[in-house]
């Protein structure tokens, strides 16, 4: 996404005269209120994206046309202000043209939107997909599809600053074109070239691993990266020179590209990546010295002391009682220190374990240790040690991660649908505890690519995971060792698989073995033969990504047994038209349904709301979804439904009032939606309402007083004002919003108050002194700033973490 920045420069001119306004002309108070709430909406939006812009070195032009307009908006603003109170002649005229100045904004909100799903949709196509290539010969080629970016650093990093500044020298103050940073796997190669971020030019970074990407997907990804169009179709004899023509047209500034994890017998891809170009370089990671590649330079260990501040960072959270002996600790630190990723994962596994397992673990270590020059298979037979202390149902789950393509994110959603059904676990809740367990425990990580990171509402369509490729072979390799494992060598025996991942590119040649595996259904781009899923008698979930579903009009075998249905990222326009049998016939007991980024969706097809049974329903991310059909008030047992960013929907429709069981209701960045239905009181039993960032919202209907069972309320500070004549009625109600105003008048009626998990927040406004509260829910840090205000409130702030346990997963602002 891409902003101008004389459009920020434009908004921040703005929103100073708005602020001038508020305080010395009331004349106009109705309008510039509307266009104030926009413009708070819209300014840190954009300030964000300017950030992402700088760090991902993109130019600014999809919003420069705006800059004029809203420069005369804050001209406008300026010629308000020397409006005097008797002039009424004028200011019908100046109220139109501030009304005009909002739609304008607004247009803006909804383009940003727009291409922040458009972003949103590339990334996750690029980090978390599988795709069927073609290569120029016409073979096809399955790898994962690359990203380029550089991956964010973590918050800990040390002993990297002087090898960062020897590479710099190196490679990038000298005229050497091409340089391997080589050490054992897990020593931290990775994390250094990330390091590289910094680079004050042109940065790619290309994971190569194992099973290397071709050449042409590579170029095709960095065209991509720097959001231009290749200039002709890339295939491996003129990939080389497309690439050249790119790196030409990024000018004089310096490039360099990262070649990470490349192995031995992958030389041919770096040295058709080597070109003679002014200012560019390639920095490569390897666990090999590549000596047909050139110079190499090897990554010192750890040294003592910056190994033992990691350890802690991994082993003892904060807050935790250390009570193992500090002989114990340096012992084991010296051990592992010159493998960073085996003291992680050892730190993993003795988190929170007495003294007598660390001086068990101790014992197993001997009197080696490891070294730098440790081959692969010990370093695996190392981890391994590590996974002992793992019980036999979670080393089932760690297992489970091997299955999955090498350096690709894995959806958590995936995830917690095979794990659910797999082990027999009661709720989805149990799976995302598993895999929260995996990353406490250092052996994967969980990356979250939602808006606000630290929203927790049991949705985890934008939670993927990954994971080192150490860990990776550790999984397969546990798996390999187990009992029930049939080998090259035991192919006679017989075994039963329960789960089954096959991964193969266009060089497998070798004769398939006679697995009798379950009665497998493979499918294309486009999925035509719904009707076999039929056939599948206990088939319980469907998860469908990117995928093309013309009609199910030709199913007529329903799916009895089918309680959630997920379709991400999926053409679905004209899947649920002209069906043979009733949608709810075909899902007759269907429970759960989740449509994300299914771009094709303009209206949810009025038979889906046949099927009564369904007790969640999730549209997020469908920018051209517009409508809801009335129908949607005769899914009765629904407990939760879920709008999020569907910037397109312009209302709900009256028959909501009808959902007596809804619970959690979600509409937040629906930009579109200006009103609730007048009945929206209706919902006796709606707990939860997230109104997030709907601008355009201006009024509630007063049904909303009805709303007795609201609990958590999400919203924006400009929101505040349209609750506060409700707020005596809704006495369970607690408030959750991005930012304290500086004027509380709003918030004279609120009793309770959600600032839990908003530790960066410093300052409170005097004006919170005012406030009535009961309880306010917040950590220890935050209670030091309210004491000046609200001394009496201190033993309420202790009490209300405690006695509100159910409160922890709150949303936060």
């Amino acid at each position: 996404m891409i902003v101008d920045t004389v459009v920020e420069e434009a908004i921040s001119m703005i929103f100073e005269e708005l602020k001038d306004l508020r305080e010395k002309n009331s004349m106009f108070k109705p309008c510039l209120k509307k266009v104030r709430g926009t413009v708070q909406y819209l300014r840190p939006l954009i300030k964000e994206i300017q950030g992402l812009n700088k760090e991902l070195d993109l130019s600014e032009s999809e919003t420069s046309d705006f800059a004029s307009e809203i420069k005369s908006g804050a001209h406008l603003v300026r010629q308000c202000l020397k409006v005097r109170w008797y002039c009424i002649c004028v200011k019908a005229g100046y109220t139109e043209e501030l009304l005009e100045l909002d739609d304008s904004l607004q247009r803006l909100i909804q383009i940003l939107l727009v291409q922040s799903a458009r972003d949103v949709k590339k990334a996750l196509i690029i980090l978390q997909s599988q795709q069927a290539g073609v290569n120029g010969d016409g073979s096809n080629q399955s790898v994962s599809l690359l990203s380029c970016h550089v991956p964010a650093l973590p918050s800990l990093i040390v002993g990297l600053d002087e090898p960062l500044r020897e590479l710099k020298t190196r490679l990038v103050e000298s005229d050497r074109r091409v340089l391997v940073v080589t050490a054992a796997g897990g020593c931290g190669k990775t994390l250094l070239a990330q390091m590289f971020s910094r680079f004050n030019g042109n940065i790619f970074f290309v994971p190569v691993s194992k099973t290397p990407p071709s050449l042409s997907l590579v170029v095709q990804k960095l065209y991509e990266h720097k959001g231009k169009d290749l200039p002709s179709s890339v295939n491996e004899a003129n990939a080389v020179d497309i690439f050249r023509q790119l790196l030409n047209q990024l000018g004089p500034d310096p490039t360099l590209l990262v070649l990470d994890d490349v192995w031995e017998g992958s030389e041919s891809l770096i040295q058709n990546l080597d070109l003679q170009i002014k200012g560019y370089k390639i920095l490569v990671t390897s666990r090999f010295e590549l000596p047909r590649i050139g110079p190499h330079y090897r990554l010192n260990p750890l040294n003592g002391k910056d190994a033992m501040t990691l350890f802690r960072q991994w082993a003892f959270l904060e807050g935790d009682n250390n009570h193992v002996a500090d002989e114990i600790v340096e012992k084991m630190v010296d051990y592992y220190k010159v493998i960073p990723l085996a003291l992680k994962t050892v730190a993993g596994s003795l988190r929170r374990q007495p003294e007598e397992v660390w001086r068990r673990r101790l014992k197993e270590c001997g009197s080696s240790r490891l070294s730098s020059e440790s081959s692969d298979d010990e370093l695996l037979s190392c981890l391994q040690s590590n996974s002992h202390e793992l019980k036999v149902i979670f080393k089932e789950y760690f297992m489970d991660l091997g299955l999955f393509p090498e350096d690709q994110r894995i959806p958590a959603a995936a995830l917690i649908d095979m794990w659910t059904e797999l082990y027999d676990l009661e709720e989805d809740s149990d799976a995302i505890a598993m895999l929260y367990d995996l990353t406490n425990r250092n052996l994967a990580n969980l990356v979250v690519t939602r808006k606000d990171v630290n929203e927790v509402d049991g949705y985890y369509s934008e939670h993927f995971v990954t994971q080192h490729d150490l860990l990776r072979e550790l999984a397969i390799y546990e798996s390999s060792h187990e009992p029930q494992f049939m080998g090259k060598g035991n192919m006679k025996e017989t075994f039963y698989a329960h789960l089954v991942s096959i991964s193969t590119d266009e060089k497998f040649s070798s004769n398939w073995f006679d697995m009798q595996l379950p009665k497998p259904s493979f499918f294309p781009a486009e999925l035509r033969n719904f009707k076999l899923l039929g056939s599948l008698n206990d088939l319980k979930r469907i998860r469908l990504e990117r995928i093309s579903i013309p009609s199910l009009s030709m199913t007529r075998v329903p799916l009895k047994n089918l309680h959630k249905l997920s379709l991400f990222m999926c053409s679905i326009g004209k899947a649920f038209s002209n069906c043979s049998i009733p949608i709810s016939n075909l899902l007759p007991k269907l429970r759960e349904m989740n449509v994300d980024f299914c771009d094709d969706l303009v209206e949810l097809p009025a038979s889906l709301c046949n099927i009564i049974h369904l007790e969640k329903l999730s549209i997020t991310h469908c920018t051209k979804l517009t409508s809801l059909p009335e129908e949607i008030g005769k899914l009765e047992n629904l407990k939760e439904l879920r709008l999020r960013s569907c910037i397109s929907l312009l209302a709900l429709p009256d028959s909501i009032k009808n959902l007596r069981e809804l619970k959690f209701l979600d509409i937040s960045d629906c930009i579109s939606i200006q009103n609730l239905p007048e009945d929206f009181g209706g919902l006796c039993s709606l707990r939860k309402f997230n109104m997030k960032n709907c601008s355009r919202l201006e009024e509630l209907p007063s049904s909303v007083s009805g709303l007795v069972q609201l609990k958590d309320l999400i919203c924006d500070e400009e929101k505040i004002q349209l609750w506060e004549q409700y707020l005596p009625s809704l006495t369970n109600i607690v408030m959750s919003i991005h930012d304290l105003p500086e004027d509380n008048r709003d918030l004279q009626s609120l009793r309770k108050f959600n600032m839990k998990n908003r530790s960066r927040l410093e300052d409170l406004p005097p004006s919170v002194s005012g406030l009535k509260l009961e309880h306010l829910i917040c950590d220890e840090e935050i209670k030091q700033l309210w004491k000046q205000y609200l001394p009496s409130l201190t033993d309420k702030v202790m009490r209300s973490a405690i006695d509100n346990p159910n409160l922890n997963w709150l949303p936060t602002f």
